[in-house]
């Protein structure tokens, strides 16, 4: 799979997973896993970085390509250690789960078969750093959010394409789950089969009726129909679905143009933003601002406005009124969504309990912010049944009874004081 940004989510990830593993277990036994359980275990993440990256350098192996852009199988693995080290909580993570095992068996790395399980806790700490970088470099090519959880998504949703693509060309030894899968008796050869070129062609039913079939044909419940939370928010919504599976199918035909050569548009684009910059600049120097300039001068006008005239006094956190049938109307809600969108608040979450003095479109708009309109672990409740998404910051606003403004004013410094609290990353973890 695919996605502006991330590099991590191709064939070559196994061999970076095993890589990884392998020079982790090296390196282990040098230092003594019992470590990971003292009081020095938070300050042993620096040594065991440049143990690793030299065991990485020495294996040898890794030098075949490890995805689409050329990043070899060592140079991923290298970078993905090293994120490693800026990101100490995840190293917290990991301290915390040797020592849970270490609880219930005691020193197990020395027990039979005790490597591999040293080993697969590893692996679990690189699996879910993998899709923090990628998330994170993706939100940075898109300018989009995305969250850790809906990377995984992503990868669930191209997996279960790849496996509903292989029933279907196998429709012959698979006539009666290709006919689940379809939603009809199969007797001849489906006109799908043709049809099903990429993952766009995917339909969306096609991957919750072949989830639907899995524990009928092979005795295990599928993805979207475990009691997992990861999933729970995508059962019902086809339709985002369907967009992630497009979105996946139409970066992967722009992407297998990688091999053309683009010199020529990069010499236009590269004398394009030159006379832009040059414009630009004239413009900043003479009496009347660029255009750009302009409409950021009128929008900070209108933002001052608007400040000036509101009201700063927050709300009180806990007024939970039925809405009005003309607010209802307004934002296109259900006149009683904050009482049910606030009764669906995980009650002594880290979270909440940071923004307890913040009203609840304010705790609303600083998830939207962070995580983006729709993440795996947003209640239902929380979501715009027309979108199947959080309000809009507008929507909020107006839930708020405030100007935009003045709600991203608001949220921000939520925001600013989640950053600064004490044991942030532990409660990150911990609402994740």
């Amino acid at each position: 799979m695919r996605l502006p940004g991330t590099r991590y989510q191709e064939h070559g990830w196994e061999q970076v997973r095993k890589l990884l593993g392998q020079c982790s277990l090296q390196v282990l036994a040098r230092l003594d896993p019992v470590r990971l359980l003292e009081a020095e275990g938070d300050g042993m993440l620096a040594e065991y970085v440049d143990a690793v990256a030299q065991a990485l350098h020495k294996s040898g192996r890794g030098d075949q390509p490890g995805n689409s852009y050329g990043d070899t199988i060592l140079e991923l693995a290298l970078s993905l250690v090293y994120e490693l080290q800026a990101r100490p909580s995840d190293w917290g993570t990991l301290r915390a789960a040797v020592a849970g095992e270490h609880a219930r068996m005691g020193a197990f790395w020395t027990a039979p078969g005790g490597d591999a399980l040293l080993r697969k806790k590893f692996n679990d700490l690189y699996a879910v750093l993998r899709d923090k970088v990628d998330s994170d470099n993706y939100q940075a090519a898109c300018g989009r959010p995305c969250s850790p959880n809906r990377m995984y998504a992503y990868r669930m949703l191209d997996t279960a394409y790849g496996e509903v693509a292989r029933l279907l060309a196998s429709w012959r030894e698979h006539r009666e789950q290709v006919g689940a899968i379809l939603g009809r008796t199969v007797e001849a050869e489906p006109i799908e089969v043709r049809r099903l070129r990429s993952v766009a062609d995917c339909r969306p039913e096609w991957i919750l009726r072949w989830s639907e079939s899995l524990e009928r044909f092979t005795g295990a419940a599928g993805p979207l129909h475990t009691r997992s939370k990861r999933f729970a928010g995508l059962k019902d919504q086809p339709d985002k679905i369907g967009a992630m599976l497009r979105e996946i199918g139409e970066y992967e035909a722009l992407s297998s143009n990688r091999d053309r050569d683009w010199l020529q548009d990069a010499s236009d684009a590269t004398a394009w933003l030159d006379d832009y910059w040059r414009v630009l600049g004239e413009s900043e120097g003479a009496s009347t601002p660029g255009p750009d300039l302009i409409l950021e001068a009128r929008q900070d006008e209108r933002d001052l406005v608007a400040q000036e005239a509101e009201d700063e006094t927050p709300s009180p956190p806990d007024a939970l009124p039925v809405l009005s049938d003309s607010l209802a109307g307004q934002v296109s809600l259900s006149p009683r969504y904050l009482q049910v969108a606030a009764a669906a608040q995980e009650r002594g979450s880290w979270a909440l309990r940071m923004m307890e003095g913040d009203s609840l479109p304010v705790r609303l708009a600083v998830y939207l912010k962070l995580l983006g309109p729709f993440d795996d672990s947003y209640p239902p409740e929380w979501l715009d049944p027309a979108t199947g998404e959080l309000p809009t910051m507008q929507q909020l606003a107006l839930l708020d009874g405030v100007s935009l403004p003045t709600l991203r004013k608001r949220r921000d410094a939520a925001i600013a004081r989640l950053a600064a609290a004490p044991g942030r990353d532990a409660g990150l973890e911990e609402e994740r």
